[in-house]
């Protein structure tokens, strides 16, 4: 017990770290006053794409995804697979850290991205289904928002023969309407509170500004 207390102090350590670090690199801007450009306004703005203005960052925050990623997923995983563009560059990030983590003797990591079909959505090229055919898979993605994405990168996967070990992204929305029906694990979570149409939202009733960034 007194191990595990342990493991899980240092988990919620990372994830309050993570927290702070995304609101620092201007991924989570929290407390303003944001103009969405469909009618709505909010307080919270998400901009994902900070996370690959330097690629240290995201290799940063890739490190503490994977210390929280339980120790078995670490151990078994045989190809990353992400979807374009943020997802692809978290998971090609973390198939090169898991080598770094394993015996020099181990076959190295595969990387398999998704691309997008305007059509099908998310798709495997043969080639990748190939490579994930009789292989166990994460699935990464750099934000999980409804978790649709994330359940149709599993059921790629799984047609093409592979299995997924579980799904893990940067930051959780925690506004997911379907399961990917695998473990999932996240960096970060923070719920938004719901935004407002325009005509009703209160920081314009009360003189706030827009926030400029």
């Amino acid at each position: 017990m007194w191990a595990l207390g342990i493991v899980m102090s240092r988990r919620a350590e990372i994830r309050e770290k993570a927290l702070r670090d995304l609101q620092q690199y201007e991924v989570l801007m929290l407390n303003g006053h944001f103009d969405f450009g469909n009618g709505f306004h909010g307080p919270v703005y998400l901009n994902p794409h900070q996370l690959f203005r330097y690629p240290s960052t995201i290799w940063r925050f890739a490190q503490d995804l994977l210390d929280l990623l339980p120790p078995t997923i670490v151990e078994a995983t045989e190809v990353v697979t992400g979807p374009v563009t943020g997802g692809a560059l978290l998971a090609h990030t973390i198939a090169g850290l898991l080598d770094s983590r394993r015996d020099i003797s181990r076959p190295p990591t595969l990387f398999a991205p998704f691309t997008l079909d305007k059509e099908r959505g998310h798709t495997l090229t043969r080639f990748y289904q190939q490579l994930v055919s009789g292989r166990r898979a994460l699935v990464v993605d750099d934000v999980r928002n409804t978790g649709q994405t994330q359940a149709r990168c599993v059921d790629l996967v799984q047609r093409a023969g592979g299995t997924v070990l579980a799904t893990a992204e940067i930051y959780d929305r925690m506004e997911a309407i379907v399961s990917a029906g695998v473990p999932n694990v996240a960096l970060a979570e923070y719920r938004a509170p719901d935004n407002v149409p325009a005509g009703e939202c209160p920081l314009c009733r009360a003189g706030v500004p827009v926030t400029a960034f």
